[in-house]
């Protein structure tokens, strides 16, 4: 039996999506898997039968228990760790009052959380008799793993994740020790192409033989669940995405949504800073409560549209997509933005799109100067906009530029959702024609881009990190121009103007190009086969360790 250690939920993209939809997989084929995580609604996830609290007084209180519908099962064990949850990045969970990024821990903190879960994880391999543990993220779950394999003497897997690394072990000391501990006792490490594994190697040089241990492992995509449609089938395709919205709580409202109303040209970024903080006082993690009405009033089966989901944060780039738009609307005026996602980036941008369109240039200028600041940690960011700028003040072309964006870029001409599911975004991605994914900060594994390419929804992405591998396994089936429109520079100073040239040429992309993105998919990059592999070597890890 295998055990996954996942220290966070299953909703959501990156390691949330890579571990459910592993674990799935891995029923699908007949596994019994043990998953550690601190997931709170097991019954959405139908390859879950059983589900387990462990709370703090030692006792169990059983949240779930059904027929397994799969020839495999998983059982899910929730360890109960308090208030506080370390994360990479700031977010809002709805079960913890103190999400906290790691870097902010106490050691104190830190060795109490480990001990929670080395705890929990001690008594699932006692009583299940377990052989093999994978741990998710290069911290902290890999150090769970190291301590209950030596004490119980069973091998351990690491699969590290591009934001564990960025965001804990490149910025603190303390982590980059706990990793490369854990990593040197490892039997297995998981890694997405050659990219992952060159990072693993330039960052612990002290481990000559890590690369020994190293398998490299696809990223997957569902492609029974992301298909392509026909351009007339748009509307319909929606109109089930409104359909699987029926039940889902929301988040924005509609008078948190008049923020612009409140905006001047000249308002200062403290006046600013306190019209975000009283619009952002919702619950991110639902769509807005008219996402349907938004959706409905796009011209689906004539308009071009162009998608971008993820987080809303400066690491992903979104703000770069924004200024990029004036240029492409200019040149495809029957073209809309759709933007999929939440974090505190939000209300920055809605203000930026407001400014733009009303032709208020200075107040532009301010919000690419005071930056990430209005995200709230104090350090500056959107250097690809000031850098675009720059660019076009030298060459007298910054004041049409404004112009143009007044111009062009209407008041629906973005249009944001609020937070979405696999459930909506499989009717979403096949009723758009190219997706932008603009990461600044290198990323193991863009599980969206294969969901595009999965969808015969053009991807555009940066040419770094895992982007790069994705972009490089389909150059072969593709011809050199128009492999090239996937790639967005990663020199800051191309960004924009990338984004520009790139989306214009996606937009006209032949339909013949999409479906063999999407045959690559399905031969590449389907969750059942990459299970399968990693199922297997798994099991072999097992002769590794002497009993």
């Amino acid at each position: 039996m295998i055990t996954v250690l996942h220290g966070y939920l299953l909703e959501g993209s990156g390691s949330n999506l890579w571990t459910r939809a592993t674990v799935q997989s891995l029923c699908e084929s007949g596994e019994t898997v043990h998953l550690m995580c601190q997931e709170n609604h097991p019954d959405l996830y139908d390859f879950i039968s059983d589900a387990i609290l462990y709370k703090a007084n030692g006792k169990r209180e059983t949240l779930l228990k059904r027929k397994p519908i799969y020839p495999g099962r998983c059982i899910m064990h929730k360890p109960h760790i308090g208030e506080t949850l370390p994360v990479y990045v700031k977010d809002k969970y709805e079960e913890f009052s103190d999400v906290r990024p790691m870097v902010e821990l106490s050691d104190g903190e830190i060795e109490t959380y480990l001990r929670t879960n080395v705890k929990i994880l001690q008594q699932i391999v006692d009583e299940n008799e377990i052989k093999v543990i994978l741990a998710n993220h290069a911290v902290l779950m890999s150090v769970v793993a190291q301590r209950v394999g030596k004490t119980r003497n069973i091998p351990y897997a690491i699969m590290p994740h591009g934001s564990a690394i960025e965001y804990a072990v490149k910025k603190d000391r303390r982590y980059f020790n706990y990793a490369e501990s854990a990593f040197a006792e490892a039997q297995r490490i998981y890694v997405i192409g050659k990219e992952m594994r060159e990072r693993l190697k330039n960052l612990f040089t002290k481990l000559p033989q890590i690369e020994d241990k190293m398998k490299e492992l696809n990223l997957g995509v569902n492609t029974s669940l992301f298909n392509p449609i026909k351009r007339e089938e748009r509307k319909d395709n929606i109109g089930k995405l409104c359909l699987a919205l029926e039940k889902v709580p929301r988040g924005k409202t509609g008078s948190q949504q008049s923020m612009p109303e409140q905006l001047t040209a000249d308002i200062s970024k403290r006046n600013l800073l306190s019209i975000i903080h009283a619009s952002s006082s919702y619950h991110a993690k639902f769509p807005d409560d008219n996402v349907e009405e938004k959706l409905q009033m796009v011209e689906w089966n004539n308009e071009k549209i162009i998608l971008f989901v993820g987080r809303l944060i400066a690491n992903k780039g979104l703000h770069s997509i924004i200024a990029a738009l004036p240029e492409i609307l200019a040149n495809q005026v029957n073209t809309r933005l759709i933007i999929v996602g939440h974090g505190p980036q939000r209300e920055q941008l809605e203000t930026l799109i407001w400014a733009l369109q009303n032709g208020h240039s200075d107040l532009v200028l301010n919000l690419v100067n005071w930056g990430r600041e209005l995200e709230g940690d104090g350090e500056s960011a959107w250097q690809e906009i000031q850098l675009y700028f720059n660019h076009l003040k030298k060459h007298d072309k910054l004041t049409p530029y404004f112009k143009k964006a007044q111009k062009h870029l209407k008041q629906d001409s973005v249009i944001f959702t609020g937070y979405l599911t696999h459930k909506e975004l499989c009717h979403l991605f096949p009723a758009c024609d190219v997706a932008i994914f603009p990461s600044i900060v290198a990323e193991a594994g863009p599980l969206v881009f294969l969901e595009a390419m999965a969808s015969a929804c053009f991807p555009i992405g940066t040419y770094f990190a895992g982007m790069a591998a994705s972009i490089d396994s389909v150059a072969d089936a593709l011809p050199q121009n128009v492999v090239d429109l996937m790639k967005i520079s990663p020199r800051p100073e191309q960004t924009v103007m990338d984004i520009i040239a790139k989306t214009k040429g996606a937009l006209s992309v032949d339909r013949y190009y999409k479906e063999k993105l999407r045959r690559i998919a399905i031969e590449k990059y389907d969750w059942k086969n990459i299970s399968k592999v990693l199922a297997s070597d798994l099991h072999r890890l097992q002769t590794l360790v002497k009993r």
